[in-house]
């Protein structure tokens, strides 16, 4: 075992060293990458065989991937008309609208995919951009676990154990800011870099700046997550390598302040934007309490995974949160080995920094219920309070891999060369049965809501001015997100009523999907109700009209022939429609008040 004040050049250094002068040596990074991205399309193939028309199965609320759809068109058509996406828009959620910065809008992504936005449609783009995902995240962990120096076999697993993860797998069904994580390994080097001095300040401090802020504009959840990643190796590093660390501090402290410089010049106007523009909000809509995760997640397998029985399925199903955020899964044998290596190996500092820290992220992960839980003492400190605990697990695979990779070489190089051949394999063997259970199962897939036919030519006999707010039955919130997909396939309203967002309520503080008063929320459950054919009871008349004097929208258009109970209601209440095309009825701004 190897001992040491900073961080070694060569964990697992002699395997590396035997295979330098072959074929696969020369070419190893190449084959992983081409490995991962072959997988990736393999876990992704049902999205792909109906490219552009196909939606993941088990998004956490039904409209999540609509919305998302939403924001890689509303940036594609930004960058189609040669301009940069507005940051506050009322194209959804008129007249309010809503503050792109304060969702997970994927500016970034939104932006660099526009041209395949615009040629193959939103879906078309998230489906590459998970698939980039799976595949970037895990080549970004190889590059950082051979960067300090593991070997191609062991950095190989371990890339694979971070990029396609059980909270991974999870994450990729619309919380692409989550689980496009190819810039967390980058980051993490990075701040590593200017802790351990293997980068000079300025010019290392500046690559920060700059992946943080790409990181921002795709999912700033992960920039703070990752930035606590970062605190936590700087404190148990620090306290391995007291001297070292010190010494380096003050070259650290120039290049944070250069990579803060970067940001800022970066991303200025859009933090400021958040944080001081419109519809700027405080506090999280979500309950944090409930975002926890339990002792049975990180060993009862979710169905996502090839390996699982139904007990641990429905204990998956039943997660306290959302089925998305049943993220800690890494199965007993993984657990005891990394838990095991960490201490069997102490004196390996990659090995025992990446343990503790694994540590520590876990136990953030539990969440908030309790004294003994590390982030119930933690919540009140600035971000920590906003911060959904249990996605820490996803980071904290990373750790858990970096610990598998450099374990590996470790046992592997405690093996005498003149062992049998089992037993030189054992260790690899180890590894291989220890990540098994992590093995997914390709994404289910459903085909995602159609435009509806006579859709354009509703709207073209309309005649509404550019900015027209539209009301469109369905109403989009989180349990129907239609309507945000039809206008992001079509263009088709400028302006869309309601929506599924985060957003300020009355009072600043942040709520999902502020739309007005009380009674245009009774307003959206009622027509859905009745776009359903249900009865929504009494008062939905009442409440709809008052609604549609707040909302004063140029337009209602409603997915529903003239027999049904909507339209029935809608006919008694607004007259008889001013366009009527198949399965759509229009009514214009002029009628709303008739009958």
């Amino acid at each position: 075992m190897t001992t040491g004040t900073a961080l070694p050049e060569a964990a697992g250094g002699a395997a590396r060293q035997r295979a330098a002068g072959d074929w696969l040596g020369r070419r190893s990074g190449l084959l992983v990458v081409f490995a991962y991205l072959a997988a990736a399309l393999a876990l992704n193939w049902r999205l792909w065989r109906g490219l552009a028309t196909m939606a993941p199965v088990g998004d956490p609320g039904p409209a999540d991937n609509d919305l998302m759809a939403w924001f890689m068109r509303y940036g594609a058509d930004a960058v189609g008309h040669g301009r940069l996406p507005a940051l506050v828009t009322t194209a959804l959620n008129a007249p309010h609208g809503i503050n792109l910065m304060w969702n997970n809008s994927l500016p970034f992504p939104a932006v660099a995919l526009a041209p395949v936005t615009l040629l193959g449609g939103p879906q078309a783009s998230l489906t590459l951009l998970a698939t980039l995902g799976y595949a970037g995240s895990a080549a970004a962990m190889y590059w950082l676990l051979r960067r300090y120096g593991a070997s191609v076999l062991a950095s190989g697993l371990g890339g694979a154990v971070f990029g396609f993860s059980p909270g991974m797998v999870s994450a990729g069904v619309a919380h692409y800011g989550i689980e496009f994580a190819v810039l967390a390994p980058l980051l993490t080097e990075a701040a590593l870099s200017l802790l351990t001095g293997r980068g000079r300040p300025l010019p290392t401090g500046a690559w920060l700046g700059l992946l943080a802020a790409a990181q921002l504009l795709i999912g700033e959840e992960m920039l703070y997550d990752v930035a606590i990643v970062c605190l936590v190796l700087a404190v148990v590093l620090g306290a391995s390598c007291r001297t070292a660390v010190r010494a380096r501090l003050g070259d650290a402290v120039r290049g944070l302040g250069a990579a803060a410089a970067v940001v800022l010049l970066a991303c200025g106007y859009a933090l400021w934007t958040q944080f001081h523009g419109p519809l700027t909000q405080h506090g999280s809509p979500w309950p944090i309490a409930k975002f926890g995760n339990g002792i049975l997640s990180f060993i009862d397998p979710q169905s996502q995974l090839a390996l699982h029985t139904a007990s641990s399925a429905a204990y998956a199903t039943a997660h306290g949160a959302l089925s998305a955020e049943y993220v800690a899964y890494l199965g007993l044998p993984l657990l005891i080995l990394v838990a095991g290596a960490t201490i069997w190996y102490w004196d390996v500092l990659p090995i025992r920094v990446a343990g503790v820290t694994w540590a520590a992220l876990e136990a953030l992960s539990l969440g908030v219920n309790g004294p003994v839980l590390p982030l119930y003492w933690l919540q009140h400190l600035p971000l920590l309070g906003l911060m959904i605990p249990d996605r820490m697990s996803v980071l904290a695979d990373g750790t858990a891999a970096a610990v598998l990779a450099f374990s590996l070489d470790q046992a592997r190089a405690g093996v005498p060369r003149t062992a049998g051949r089992l037993r030189r394999a054992a260790p690899v063997m180890v590894a291989v049965l220890a990540v098994l259970p992590l093995v997914p199962r390709p994404v289910a897939a459903v085909p995602a809501a159609r435009v509806p036919a006579g859709w354009d030519t509703v709207f073209s006999r309309l005649r509404l001015p550019p900015d027209a707010g539209v009301l469109v039955v369905p109403a989009p919130y989180s349990q129907h997100g239609e309507a945000m997909l039809w206008q992001a396939d079509s263009g088709q309203p400028s302006e869309l009523v309601a929506g599924w967002f985060l957003g300020p309520g009355p009072s600043g503080r942040a709520v999902t999907s502020y739309w007005g008063p009380r009674y245009t929320t009774r307003s959206v459950v009622c027509l859905d109700t009745l776009w359903l054919g249900k009865d929504p009871g009494p008062g939905c008349a009442r409440n709809l009209m008052l609604a549609l004097r707040y909302w004063h929208p140029a337009a209602v258009v409603a997915d529903s022939g003239p027999s049904t109970p909507l339209a029935r209601f809608l006919i008694g209440l607004l007259g008889q429609p001013a366009i009527r095309d198949g399965q759509l009825l229009g009514w214009r701004a002029a009628r709303l008040g008739a009958g």
